[in-house]
């Protein structure tokens, strides 16, 4: 047993673990009050709902928490990719129903697996296209068509019985760096940035969105520190009227781990306004990562607090409220999900294939055979960019060629090329990045040169400037996308005479 303030402290804090079956020191803690876990690659397995079980057994208030936006980025397709819409596909296609009907599913799917907060959607004005952390995962650059369809997420996931999180407060999209890595700085006028990336929100607020994820970027016209741990950043949220729970992104982050350490950054982020502290996954230090990378972690935030609470800067008034949030949260949540109408796949009801179909655009083909070469950018902490499953997808059991262009010499690249020639079928350049990207670009150009009939296909932003070869416009870096565009260009083109490639 836990003394009186490691039992507070517990209450607020939202680790991630190792495996696929709770560790014994995580079901102690979820005994003496901790607040949940949040899920990870890691952590899915064909026994995530027995795994469920046994954390709510633990303790029945346990926030299960996993990041599942659909699009590029899934926790429990993980190892397949996803096999719904992402954010981006659908603020191109701007159907608010396709959206709320896609946040129920999601709710539908996180809530089999005894999960009971969608880490999403993302509400990020996508406004940089240089962005390397959120990008596709948006659903756009306007803060209206943001608001919208946040909004409608929101809806489709909490009518689920589950809680959704709009994420990253106060606005991730116009920046140029990742807060896994540094620490992004605002440099936007102000005026212009509250306008656009504060309105969605203020937006999902208004709806009634259950909690809120906070960024960790700093906006120089409102203090040095960032978002998270910035109380006049957070209390802008409360100041609104907003009385749910504020969620800190990642504690261990280079943004937080690399300037005030997980400890003290648990206790300013509490001392700011936060109410749940997710501490992240354990598996980001890579082979770094000690064994119990996992509990070091989490007892780095305990200790943080504790000896916050201890020394005065941190009043137990504050952890008192923020606890009170979130206990507040879970019964709701116990009693939504008791209420709620049970949910089935119903394909007529929902089809996530034709949604993410009427996204995809550009040009189509009739190879019998394709031979991709991927140069998709390396992973992120965030996306699984170069996840093998994209190529795979589109290729089928077609040639397929991962090429890391930020690294491979231009001998190297070209011998990828050579040997997609070679294999004899229409040579596709798999990409995320053309327009932030110049050796994507011109690895384009040189496959162009190599076979005036290739294609490409973009799983990121479409592109501002033109490409040298015809385009099959993506959005997301997801199986059921690449296995759409990979049908388009085996499909005969419906404008083409003589078989050609063509571009709508």
């Amino acid at each position: 047993m836990s003394d009186e303030l490691e039992q507070l402290a517990n209450r607020v804090l939202w680790p991630g673990f190792f495996g696929t079956e709770a560790p014994e020191w995580l079901l102690a803690e979820l005994r003496d009050g901790l607040a949940g876990v949040v899920y990870f690659g890691q952590n899915i397995g064909e026994g995530l709902p027995a795994l469920s079980a046994a954390i709510l057994e633990a303790n029945p208030d346990a926030l299960i928490g996993i990041d599942e936006e659909g699009g590029s980025v899934t926790r429990l397709e993980s190892s397949t990719g996803s096999t719904l819409p992402g954010a981006a596909q659908l603020g191109r296609l701007d159907d608010v129903e396709a959206t709320r009907a896609t946040g129920a599913e999601l709710a539908r799917r996180v809530g089999a697996i005894g999960g009971n907060v969608v880490l999403g959607p993302v509400a990020d004005v996508n406004t940089d296209p240089r962005n390397p952390v959120i990008g596709v995962r948006s659903f756009g650059a306007d803060e209206a068509l943001v608001s919208r369809h946040a909004v409608a997420e929101v809806e489709g996931i909490q009518g689920g019985g589950v809680a959704a999180c709009v994420k990253h407060f106060p606005g991730h999209g116009d920046t140029h760096l990742d807060s896994h890595h540094s620490l992004p700085e605002i440099s936007l006028d102000i005026e212009e940035f509250e306008r656009v990336h504060l309105a969605p929100f203020r937006t999902a607020i208004d709806a009634g969105v259950d909690s809120i994820m906070t960024a960790h970027i700093v906006v120089p016209e409102w203090g040095d520190a960032p978002a998270t741990l910035n109380p006049r950043v957070l209390g802008m949220l409360r100041e609104w009227g907003f009385d749910g729970v504020i969620i800190t992104d990642a504690l261990d982050m280079a943004a937080v781990r690399e300037t005030v350490g997980i400890g003290g950054g648990a206790a300013l982020a509490l001392a700011a306004g936060a109410d749940l502290l997710c501490i992240g996954n354990p598996t980001n230090p890579g082979e770094a990562a000690l064994a119990d990378q996992d509990e070091r972690d989490f007892r780095a935030a305990r200790d943080g607090i504790v000896a916050a609470l201890r020394d005065g800067s941190l009043s137990r008034e504050r952890v008192q409220e923020a606890a009170h949030r979130v206990r507040t949260l879970a019964r709701t949540l116990r009693e939504r999900m008791a209420g709620a109408t049970a949910q089935t796949a119903d394909d007529a009801a929902f089809d996530a294939r034709e949604i993410v179909r009427r996204t995809i655009s550009g040009a189509e083909a009739q190879a019998s055979s394709l031979a991709v070469v991927d140069a998709r950018r390396r992973s992120s902490l965030a996306v699984d960019s170069a996840s093998a499953y994209v190529a795979r997808a589109l290729a089928g059991d077609d040639h397929s060629e991962r090429l890391d262009v930020a690294r491979a010499t231009l001998e190297e690249q070209d011998a990828a090329l050579d040997a997609a020639v070679a294999a004899d079928g229409l040579t596709v350049v798999l990409i995320d990045r053309p327009d932030a990207d110049p050796a994507q670009r011109d690895l384009v150009r040189r496959a162009g040169l190599r076979d005036p009939d290739a294609v490409v296909v973009n799983v990121g932003l479409a592109p501002e400037h033109d490409l040298p070869l015809p385009l099959v416009q993506v959005g997301a870096a997801s199986r059921i996308a690449a296995e759409l565009a990979g049908e388009r260009l085996r499909r005969a083109s419906v404008s083409s005479p003589n078989g050609a490639v063509e571009a709508d």
